[in-house]
C-alpha cells in the first residue's frame, strides 16, 4: 500500500458541545499534481472504487490519524468515519466526521487551532491498480490511472504544499440559506436534492419575506441546521 499526501481545503464545525458533528471536506488526492514520490494522479482514477462504494461492492476507506501511525491498536483504531467521496475537476473530494473519542476530539482541536491549524494535511493509503510508466526523463515517474483506497487520514506533514485550509465555519456563522444549504451537503450528508429541498421548504413555510438568497428579517437558520444535521443518515 502506497501514501500520497494533499491538504484540507475547508473545515466545517457546528461550534456547539451537544451537537458538534466535528465534520470537515478537503482533497485527499489532486489530479495533475506531481506528488513528493513522482506520481501523477489522472482525472477518472477513483471512478471504479467509488463506483463500488457506492453499490456496496467496496468497502468505505478507514478514517485514521497519521496512517496509523506506529501500527498499535490504539494507533490503528479510526478516528472517524468518511461520509461523502466523489471525484471533481481538482481531484477527490472527501467529507468525514471526527469520532466523540478523545482522539477525534483532539484531532477536532488541532484542526480548528487559530490563527492556523495545527493540522491541515491529508493522506490517502491506497493501492495502484493501473499506471503508466514515464516515457521521457521530464515525465513523473508514472501517471496512475485506477486506484482502490484502504484509508483516508488527516496528517501534520501534507506533500502538496498549495492544499491547505481554506476557512473555518461554525453554525453560528450562517448567515444565508445558500450557507444552510452547505452546510447540511458537507456536515449533514445530504445530497444536493435533499438540501435544496429542504431550502425550497424553509422558504415556503417562512411567514417572511424572502427575497433572493437572503430573507427580509432573519431566522434562526443555526437552529434549523441543527435540527436537520443531527437527523440520523444513512450513507451508500
Amino acid at each position: 500500500m502506497k501514501h500520497l499526501s494533499c491538504g484540507l481545503v475547508e473545515l466545517k464545525f457546528t461550534g456547539t458541545a451537544e451537537a458538534d458533528l466535528m465534520s470537515f471536506s478537503g482533497y485527499g488526492a489532486a489530479f495533475g499534481n506531481v506528488d513528493a514520490y513522482g506520481d501523477v494522479i489522472s482525472p477518472g482514477a477513483f471512478a471504479k472504487f467509488l463506483s463500488g462504494v457506492k453499490s456496496g461492492s467496496q468497502p468505505w476507506p478507514a478514517m485514521l490519524s497519521q496512517h496509523g501511525g506506529f501500527g498499535s491498536a490504539e494507533d490503528m483504531t479510526p478516528i472517524g468515519v468518511w461520509t461523502d467521496l466523489s471525484e471533481d475537476g481538482a481531484g477527490l473530494r472527501v467529507t468525514g466526521q471526527l469520532a466523540d473519542t478523545p482522539r477525534g476530539r483532539e484531532l477536532y482541536t488541532l484542526m480548528k487551532m487559530s490563527p492556523r491549524p495545527a493540522i491541515d494535511g491529508l493522506s490517502i493509503g491506497y493501492i495502484a491498480k493501473a499506471s503508466t510508466p514515464r516515457s521521457k526523463p521530464e515525465d513523473p515517474r508514472r501517471t496512475i490511472t485506477e486506484i482502490d483506497l484502504m484509508e483516508i487520514s488527516p496528517v501534520t506533514f501534507p506533500a502538496n504544499r498549495n492544499a491547505r485550509v481554506a476557512s473555518v465555519k461554525s453554525i453560528e456563522d450562517l448567515e444565508k440559506l445558500s450557507d444552510v444549504e452547505d452546510y447540511l451537503r458537507e456536515a449533514g450528508g445530504f445530497s444536493i436534492r435533499e438540501a435544496k429541498t429542504l431550502i425550497s421548504r424553509i422558504k415556503a413555510a417562512s411567514s417572511r419575506d424572502v427575497s433572493g438568497d437572503q430573507l427580509s428579517k432573519p431566522i434562526d437558520l443555526a437552529a434549523i441546521a441543527k435540527l436537520f444535521s443531527t437527523h440520523t443518515r444513512i450513507y451508500k
